[in-house]
């Protein structure tokens, strides 16, 4: 994996298609092997990684390609998932049901409520008073982790999003991300769990510049 040649395409990514699905998503699954809300919520046994896996070909497949913009380095091993505010909101019924079989298998019975949870607590913490872009997942690849190149991937985006005077929201679970995201115009809004066992979050706006 050539660090630096990542880095360099992320400061220009391209947008990924159809095509780049299976490198996406098997990046997120990667970069959030130890994401705190995923182990909170994720089955807890030998069947983790490939539940983590199909979640995100749901997750992405569904949604983040078709409805999203998905910013990558064109040789891959990152990805930035935006969702424009226009494709938030409530999933169709339809949908939902067709994710059920999903969902359960992520997370198995026992924690499938835990799931329903940080939804929920997403959900009453998310603004929706004005138009912004959501960003959804940013992962890179554990061995490309702490290399510069999710900040290059978030300037770019940054760059974007100022010249369109759009603000910007997020949530993460980690403090080390909140000092990423800071750097790059964020500010927290507010901190919160889904639950009093719940790992905590931070949701995150940022105004154009």
């Amino acid at each position: 994996m050539d660090v630096d040649a990542m880095r360099r395409e992320a400061e220009a990514p391209t947008q990924a298609g159809p095509g780049d699905l299976v490198e996406v998503v098997q990046t997120l699954t990667d970069a959030f092997a130890v994401d705190p809300h995923f182990s909170w919520f994720m089955r807890d046994d030998g069947g983790r990684d490939a539940a983590r896996l199909a979640f995100f070909r749901l997750l992405i497949g569904e949604e983040g390609v078709k409805r999203g913009r998905i910013d990558r380095p064109v040789g891959g091993g990152a990805a930035a998932v935006w969702m424009p505010f226009a494709a938030l909101g409530p999933m169709p019924l339809i949908l939902e049901l067709r994710a059920l079989p999903t969902l359960l298998r992520a997370t198995g019975l026992a924690r499938f409520g835990r799931l329903m949870a940080i939804r929920d607590d997403m959900d009453r913490h998310h603004p929706m008073d004005r138009p912004h872009a959501y960003l959804w997942f940013l992962g890179v690849s554990p061995a490309a982790q702490g290399r510069g190149v999710g900040s290059a991937l978030l300037r770019s985006a940054a760059a974007r999003l100022d010249a369109a005077s759009m603000p910007a929201y997020l949530e993460t679970g980690t403090t080390r991300n909140v000092a990423l995201y800071e750097r790059h115009g964020f500010k927290v809004i507010s901190e919160h769990k889904a639950r009093a066992d719940a790992p905590p979050m931070w949701s995150m706006w940022r105004e154009p510049v």
